[in-house]
């Protein structure tokens, strides 16, 4: 199932930011990505209404096993793709943010292919 870009980089967000702290609530994504809080509000309610994330009566939120896998994806790739960009000669704050970009777009076949390509290498 293909889902919007805006929450593929919120549930990764989620990931990254449990990677730091054992907890993660609304606002430390609002701090994370400098959204509003309505914003991020509407969000969690979407993805917990599709399944992504569950939320407790005080607010810590928690990956499905659906979005986990998303999350997890999208990591990846922003990872792989930063550290091969810098790798080629590209400056770290402009690989990072076309990573960034580019993660969402690139199919599951192009990107296996890069990664194959760069790791036989």
């Amino acid at each position: 199932m293909k889902i919007q870009e805006s929450a593929e980089n919120y549930l990764e967000t989620i990931l990254m930011l449990q990677e730091r702290k054992a907890h993660v609530r609304s606002i430390d994504i609002v701090n994370e990505l400098d959204f509003s809080k309505p914003s991020v509000s509407i969000a969690m309610k979407n993805l917990r209404e599709n399944g992504y994330i569950l939320m407790d009566k005080d607010g810590y939120i928690t990956l499905t096993k659906a979005g986990q896998k998303i999350a997890e994806t999208m990591y990846e790739r922003h990872l792989f793709l930063s550290q091969w960009l810098v790798r080629l000669g590209v400056e770290q704050q402009t690989a990072v943010h076309d990573a960034c970009r580019i993660e969402h777009v690139i199919s599951a076949e192009s990107f296996e292919a890069i990664k194959r390509h760069v790791e036989s290498s």
